[in-house]
């Protein structure tokens, strides 16, 4: 690894300004100061400026006048000190969100729940230019604004957390295929009608949940209540959610190794192959816990799920696949997920 970067220091000026005055070359300062020639020159060239006279008592304070000739270019280490640090307290500042219509972009996109990714790129479409990161800092800027706009993102956490599994026991799931046994096409998601399932809990009193499954190529959502836990009732379900599907659009699905997936053979109905990831490894689902992730938004974990209504659920999935996403070249898994299914010939295209 290279090492790590760091701006010129006031010792640092004062060497370069050294060493002009004694008429010394910029890589020979650089030498001096551990840098190379080039930052010399960019520091020169940034920082220096003519002296409108020959005289020193017009050094280094008097501007060049009207009439005046050409003056050789004066450097010196305490005026561009000021100037660095003047340069580096103004750095960074989102200006674009002092722009009413850039303000209101975005809000509006949070609001609609969208990621900053989604809003940057539709804000591009509308003529206005807006990188992702740059809505992460004006949201995350002030106190104020982090406590109003972090619960509209997909994850509240102030800091991006890597996600890792651990070394454990094997399941015992019979009848058990492991992810490592899965074919590399469903890996690269190079092929439509592979997915990945889990089940979202509701209260801790209760043992209703939500079943949820995602296509991996298209991040298209289904979901579906659960009146229970068991096996039976997710077998069941599963069975409903994938029969209505074309066969090309339900060729695979990739479990976790929960009690309520021991009778996934059941999916053989459908000629379905199931696979499990590895146990306490749930980055090997990563499209099935994103997507989770958003439903938790609207379904925040520890609400109970007795008042849902199949409507109300239909309606939170259809939000949730009408997002646009970098992935898919900015349309919706909605539309990318008709499109599969009405074309079983069609290609996936993914954007690298």
């Amino acid at each position: 690894m290279g090492e790590a970067y760091s701006h010129l220091s006031l010792e640092d000026r004062v060497e370069i300004e050294k060493g002009l005055d004694a008429k010394e070359s910029y890589a020979r300062i650089g030498a001096r100061i551990g840098r190379p020639g080039s930052t010399v020159f960019r520091e020169v060239t940034r920082n220096a400026w003519r002296p409108g006279n020959e005289s020193a008592a017009y050094t280094p304070y008097r501007g060049q006048g009207r009439h005046r000739t050409m003056t050789r270019l004066q450097y010196r280490a305490g005026p561009a000190q000021r100037h660095a640090e003047r340069r580096a307290a103004n750095t960074h500042r989102p200006r674009l969100f002092t722009r009413d219509v850039v303000v209101g972009l975005v809000s509006d996109g949070l609001r609609r729940g969208w990621s900053p990714a989604m809003i940057a790129a539709r804000a591009a479409r509308a003529g206005i230019g807006v990188s992702h990161e740059s809505i992460y800092a004006w949201i995350y800027g002030t106190r104020t604004r982090a406590a109003q706009w972090s619960p509209y993102l997909v994850r509240g956490h102030k800091r991006r957390r890597a996600q890792h599994g651990r070394r454990v026991h094997r399941s015992h799931i019979p009848f058990r295929v492991s992810i490592h046994d899965r074919p590399q096409v469903v890996e690269g998601r190079a092929e439509f009608g592979h997915w990945e399932g889990d089940t979202v809990l509701g209260a801790k009193t209760g043992r209703d949940g939500i079943h949820t499954e995602v296509e991996r190529s298209t991040r298209y959502l289904m979901a579906a209540k659960v009146t229970d836990l068991r096996a039976a009732t997710t077998a069941a379900t599963q069975l409903g959610m994938f029969a209505g599907l074309p066969a090309h659009a339900a060729r695979s699905v990739t479990l976790d190794n929960g009690a309520e997936n021991h009778r996934h053979h059941q999916l053989d109905a459908l000629a379905m192959p199931v696979y499990f990831a590895d146990p306490y490894s749930s980055w090997q689902r990563g499209t099935n816990e994103n997507l989770n992730g958003i439903l938790r938004r609207y379904l925040p974990k520890g609400a109970s799920l007795t008042g849902l209504t199949d409507t109300d659920l239909a309606d939170i999935i259809t939000e949730i696949n009408n997002r646009p996403l970098k992935c898919l070249d900015w349309d919706t898994p909605a539309e990318r997920f008709e499109w599969l299914c009405s074309n079983p010939h069609a290609t996936v295209a993914l954007q690298s």
